[in-house]
């Protein structure tokens, strides 16, 4: 089972597996605080589900036949099938809002439907559907609904204005809705390009692949109408760096650079969470790549390496004593290491800046019996925070005992990391009963 670490890189992270049983049966569990859509993978058939924190689904996935070729690496969608479970699950709903727009823009004639016609459906479907649901409250269903509709309009170009106002500026973003998501890539992708070519003075191009500057990046796009929310322009730049990053117009070392600028001075939490998965992908630490081995000094004085933990299973984190935040994940460390040290290494890597406030912390914290190093490479080579391209104070690393990026970046403990151990090392029981835990 997969799912996607953004929804701007659209990278896509293994959640879990299981092994069908001879009588068809297989139970994977997901750990999640959001809704989100998840794709089940056997072989190339691939089927979507939809799910939401604290519930049990019942699915049937139907049997594909022998006789196509589906083994060419194409990936054969199927729909899944939804067991006990009423008209008022996400799921079901979306079914049903998908049989409503197939009614409204699916003629058995294949007649064609002009962009005027466009707009009356549009409206007409979603005049259909405030009545229809009137009764739901999920407010993932209203959204998904809204911007359903919302990309119908931007398919027909409706309009900047239209589109944007109405569905972004007027709405909160919704960085873990996945709709929201498309109908945001559709209305800014590119738009760094239109907004140069209306743009008199420094270049789009000198202050990316020359100057490399996040900051004149932002004061190019200073008096854009649409980007006078400065958290809205972030998540707009981002955007377009990640589809610079493939252009072959743009320097990579430099959108990379800018990036990196971006989830330093970025106090958005979801924005550093997409700069650092778009900087792993960068610098070649997506899951299932070789981990980067890496020497620091450890407690005693002497240099230590990643690589002595060879065949284990390791946690690695970086912290900073001048960083609050990644200082309150030390005790749940502590407890982590309790409970699966005998299955997990940890190693935390201090990156201040000064010797002495390591050595400080290290006294102040005597019970704190991992492996906790210093960021200091001896000779030429890159210290743990460069080998990892961690930006900031804070990051974290699963890394499975064959030496590859189980997780990257990885969960936090306060975000979940004990969850992922529990699927790797303890014995799952099987749930029958579906619905709301």
């Amino acid at each position: 089972m997969y799912s996607n670490t953004d929804y701007i890189t659209n990278t896509r992270f293994k959640d879990n597996q299981d092994t069908i049983a001879a009588d068809g049966f297989f139970e994977i569990t997901c750990q999640t605080d959001y809704v989100k859509p998840v794709f089940l993978k056997i072989e190339n058939v691939v089927s979507q589900l939809y799910i939401q924190p604290n519930f049990v689904y019942g699915i049937t996935i139907p049997e594909v036949e022998r006789g196509l070729d589906y083994k060419n690496d194409a990936e054969l969608p199927v729909n899944i099938g939804i067991v006990g479970t009423d008209s008022t699950e996400l799921n079901a709903l979306m079914f049903d809002y998908q049989e409503q727009y197939n009614n409204f823009f699916i003629k058995d004639n294949g007649q064609y439907i002009s962009r005027a016609q466009m707009f009356v459906l549009a409206d007409s479907l979603q005049k259909l559907c405030d009545k229809r649901y009137s009764g739901i409250k999920n407010t993932y269903f209203k959204n998904y609904i809204l911007y359903s509709i919302a990309s119908i309009n931007a398919s027909v170009s409706r309009g900047e204005n239209y589109l944007i106002n109405g569905y972004i500026l007027k709405h909160p973003i919704q960085y873990h809705h996945y709709e929201y998501m498309q109908f945001f890539e559709t209305c800014f992708k590119g738009y760094l390009n239109t907004v140069a070519s209306q743009h008199k003075g420094q270049s789009l191009y000198n202050i990316i692949n020359s100057k490399a500057s996040y900051k004149l990046l932002r004061d190019f796009l200073k008096d854009d109408k649409f980007l006078r929310n400065d958290t809205i322009k972030e998540l707009v730049i981002i955007k377009n760096m990640w589809d610079f990053y493939f252009n072959p117009d743009f320097e990579p070392d430099a959108v990379e650079s800018i990036v990196s600028q971006l989830s330093v001075a970025t106090k958005n939490a979801e924005h550093k969470r997409i700069c650092s998965n778009m900087l792993a992908y960068f610098n070649k630490l997506q899951v299932g790549s070789q981990a980067p081995d890496f020497s620091a000094r450890s407690r005693d004085g002497k240099m230590a390496s990643l690589g002595m933990f060879k065949g284990r299973w390791v946690y690695l984190n970086f912290f900073s004593t001048a960083n609050t935040e990644s200082l309150k994940e030390m005790p749940k460390i502590a407890a982590l290491k309790k409970k699966y040290g005998d299955k997990v290494t940890f190693v935390s890597v201090c990156v201040d800046d000064s010797l002495k406030t390591y050595t400080a912390y290290l006294r102040a914290n005597p019970k704190y019996d991992w492996n906790i190093w210093y960021n200091q490479a001896g000779g030429l080579t890159k210290t743990a925070k460069e080998q990892y391209s961690v930006t900031g104070s804070e990051a974290y690393y699963l890394i499975s005992n064959a030496g590859y990026l189980a997780q990257s970046p990885a969960l936090s403990p306060s975000n979940g990391i004990e969850y992922r151990f529990n699927i790797i090392f303890k014995i799952k029981q099987k749930n029958f009963r579906t619905g709301i835990r």
